[in-house]
Parts: C-alpha cells; sequence; structure tokens
C-alpha cells in the first residue's frame, strides 16, 4: 500500500529539514505532501529548496486543520497519516501503524502514546489527553487510549468523506467524533513519542483542548 504523508508546518525552521529526512528514510512506499501555513521564519525556503514532495505554501497562518485539508486534496495514496513538523514523533512508526491496513483489520489505526513507556509531557497535556480519550470513549462507545495522538492512519478516502471543518488543533477530536459516530473500529498500536516545551516551539496551549472537549460533544449531536 502506498502511503500519503501530510505534514502541516508553521515556523519550523529548526526541525523541518530533519523531519522531511526522516520521512523519506522510512521504507515504504509513500508520497510526501508539505503545506507550509504562512511561515515567516524562512521555513518556505528550505521546503522549496527539498526535492522529491508536493508543496504547497499558504499566504497567511490559517491554522493546522486547514493546512491538512488543503494537503488531503492533493493526497492519491491508498492510505494517509498526518506528520507533525516538529520531532516529537518518529516516522519508523509507519511500518508497525500500516500492518492492519495491510492485513485488512481496519480502515483506521491510531498510534497510542499510552501503550508504551515514553516520556511525559506537562501533566496539564498529560492528564488532558487521559479525558480527552475518557470523553470520546463515553460519548461514541470507542474504547481508545490517546485520543489527541497525531499519528492516525486511515484510507484515504475514508478521511476525505469525513468533509472536516477544523481550521485549528481541533483536527483530531473532530476525526474521532466522525468515525466513532460512524462506528468504525479503531485499532491502537504503540509508538515512541519525544515531547518538546513551549521554550522549543511547541504550539498547542490549554485552551486548545478546551476546544477539543466542546468539539468531541458538539459533533455527538450534528452532522
Amino acid at each position: 500500500m502506498k502511503l500519503a504523508v501530510i505534514i502541516p508546518v508553521y515556523n519550523e525552521v529548526r526541525t523541518i529539514a530533519e523531519i522531511i529526512k526522516r520521512v523519506k528514510a522510512v521504507p515504504i512506499d509513500k508520497e510526501i505532501i508539505v503545506v507550509d501555513d504562512g511561515s515567516n521564519d524562512g521555513t518556505g525556503e528550505i521546503i522549496k529548496q527539498t526535492a522529491g514532495l508536493k508543496f504547497v505554501q499558504h499566504k497567511v497562518n490559517t491554522g493546522k486543520g486547514s493546512a491538512i485539508r488543503t494537503g488531503l486534496e492533493l493526497a492519491t495514496a491508498e492510505v494517509v497519516i498526518i506528520q507533525d513538523a516538529d520531532l516529537e514523533y518518529d516516522p519508523k512508526d509507519y511500518l508497525k501503524l500500516i500492518k492492519p491496513i495491510e492485513d485488512c483489520l481496519c480502515q483506521v489505526v491510531y498510534g497510542s502514546r499510552n501503550l508504551s513507556g515514553n516520556k511525559s509531557s506537562k501533566k496539564i497535556y498529560k492528564w488532558g489527553g487521559f479525558f480527552l480519550s475518557y470523553l470520546s470513549n463515553f460519548l461514541y462507545n470507542i474504547k481508545i487510549t490517546d485520543e489527541p495522538t497525531c499519528y492516525k492512519m486511515m484510507k484515504t478516502d475514508l478521511l476525505k468523506s469525513l468533509e472536516l471543518k477544523a481550521e485549528r488543533f481541533e483536527f483530531c477530536p473532530e476525526v474521532t467524533a466522525k468515525l466513532g459516530k460512524r462506528k468504525y473500529k479503531i485499532i491502537e498500536v504503540p509508538i515512541s513519542y519525544n515531547p518538546r516545551r513551549h521554550s522549543a516551539g511547541k504550539k498547542i496551549r490549554p485552551k486548545d483542548g478546551l476546544v477539543a472537549i466542546w468539539t468531541l460533544i458538539k459533533y455527538k449531536f450534528i452532522d
């Protein structure tokens, strides 16, 4: 199976070259789609000098969800995954994630940071993630341990069919809610995780957790 790797990026001049290098190194048939969401730190110039990928540049910053939707329009591979442009997630895990899909066990695989011994992020994010997972399970009768994981891999046609509307970080709960509402089976596999601090460029904030909660509740009751 060919994998589409969508990399939404905003002001990641320190890490963008390395993450693209790591994605390219994974021994899997793939297309790499990078969406620069209005960076102003030189990120776009680095991407332009990199061969072997599809590249789109937003003129202004519109948000992670918006960048992903742009990238999804260009995806032609059978399976798709989102790759953050920082170095928190290891692309080597693609090989584990895609196996249940290749084996026809499911159409959706989540990479769980909580099924292996990873470093912990700040307590507010750690416990916030636990709560979002609990809320997802409660609202949609699913069984997952890491709802806000970046590594959500699934059939490309399925992700496109969700008709996503997310602009920012509410992409993750919107996807989970819509998959849960349609009763898709979600298999989790353990992944590695190396959290970074806000001082190193981490962009998500506690208020985004409140938006995630509202997103999960909202899609329970509307189409």
